[in-house]
């Protein structure tokens, strides 16, 4: 049973993202239903309103797709890294809340800014950029980075499964 719990907490993650994938997969199923019985009715504003909400379904599962895509492939990515030993440590000094030190994080990150600036064609060093944004708390810019090196990573390796 130990071996179930550990499982269940190396997974922890994938879980939280199956369950929240299925709730928008019922919340899309259920507005496109709803779509559809709007379409179907006599009145032209209940119509107008239908085919306004099958926007919904359409551009809610098309983000779901590319967000799952996504992951999948940073999780790839992250193997490759970590098979070849080539991941970021995660060492830097952490406040009693758990949270970095910003001074230490942005210290961290001008080595990986360097690398990326010295290696534009890599997805590796894009991705230990990427990392390194996160840590110093610089979200947007962390995303940003790791869809260049999605992108980059797709380009150069034709097993990467586009």
């Amino acid at each position: 049973m130990s071996n179930f719990w550990h499982t269940l907490k190396n997974n922890r993650t994938k879980i939280w993202v199956g369950a929240i994938t299925l709730l928008l997969v019922l919340y899309l199923v259920v507005s496109l239903q709803r779509s559809l019985l709007l379409l179907g009715d006599p009145n032209p504003v209940a119509k107008g309103i239908g085919a306004a909400y099958l926007v919904l379904p359409v551009v809610g599962a098309w983000a779901l797709i590319r967000e799952l895509l996504f992951g999948a492939r940073t999780e790839q990515m992250a193997k490759v890294l970590e098979a070849e030993g080539g991941l970021p440590v995660d060492n830097l000094p952490r406040t009693p809340g758990g949270r970095i030190v910003r001074s230490a994080a942005d210290a961290e990150f001008e080595k990986y800014k360097a690398e990326a600036e010295a290696a534009p064609e890599d997805w590796r060093s894009w991705f230990r950029l990427s990392c390194a944004y996160d840590a110093s708390g610089d979200r947007k810019r962390a995303r940003a980075s790791m869809r260049d090196a999605v992108k980059l990573f797709r380009d150069q390796s034709p097993a990467a499964g586009r």
